[in-house]
């Protein structure tokens, strides 16, 4: 039997956000969510939606991971060259999302994105696996490729190549930090009251203000 779309809906409950709860530095509430979220039974905590448009205003949405957050901002990493990285050369704009279905919030950060140092990207690097070090090697992220064999085999040929040897990071791969203008944590409510809870940075710190859902 087929189901209607439009009647899946859940009804959300389990908390409340008011504006005499929250810290009043917009890092300190993130960090008060972050670590109830690390606390709950959620798969992939750190996982992110990355939200970015090119020159022209063409949007473009996919998963990342949080590598690392403080006060100058929400850190990860990737492949420069690929389709995320040319966007954000050409427009520094971006909107990180997460969304944590166990506890019924969300948190969107909209900034401006730079690159973080080459030491910083060459320490994470290091820190990796060296599977997904090779893999950096391996994969022209965001490329047409002819199939997986072409995966494959350029992942035997890197191994080999730095068999005995330090794997370097790539100079096309590394990190970005978001750093927010503003944050907004939203709290399912009953009824499709939700909470909504908007800081903007200004200059003596941060605007605390509630959204209409």
């Amino acid at each position: 039997m087929g189901h209607n779309i439009a009647d899946i809906r859940t009804e959300y409950k389990l908390r409340s956000l008011s504006e005499s709860d929250v810290k009043p530095d917009a890092f300190e509430q993130f960090t008060v969510w972050w670590n109830e979220a690390l606390q709950s039974d959620i798969y992939e905590v750190n996982a992110m939606t990355l939200a970015t448009a090119d020159k022209d205003g063409h949007p473009a949405a996919r998963i990342v991971l949080l590598k690392g957050y403080d006060k100058n901002g929400f850190v990860f990493f990737t492949n420069y060259e690929s389709n995320k990285g040319n966007s954000l050369a050409e427009n520094p704009n971006a909107c990180l999302l997460f969304f944590w279905k166990e506890l019924e919030r969300q948190i969107k950060i909209e900034g401006v994105v730079e690159k973080v140092s080459e030491a910083e990207s060459d320490a994470y690097f290091n820190s990796r696996p060296e599977g997904s070090r090779i893999g950096a090697w391996t994969s022209p992220q965001s490329k047409v490729i002819a199939g997986r064999d072409f995966l494959e085999e350029r992942y035997l040929e890197i191994t080999s190549q730095y068999k005995d040897k330090a794997i370097s990071r790539p100079p096309y791969w590394g990190g970005y930090v978001v750093k927010p203008g503003k944050i907004e944590f939203w709290q399912g409510r009953p009824s499709r009251l939700h909470d909504r809870i908007l800081y903007t940075k200004n200059e003596s710190g941060w605007k605390i203000e509630r959204l209409a859902p």
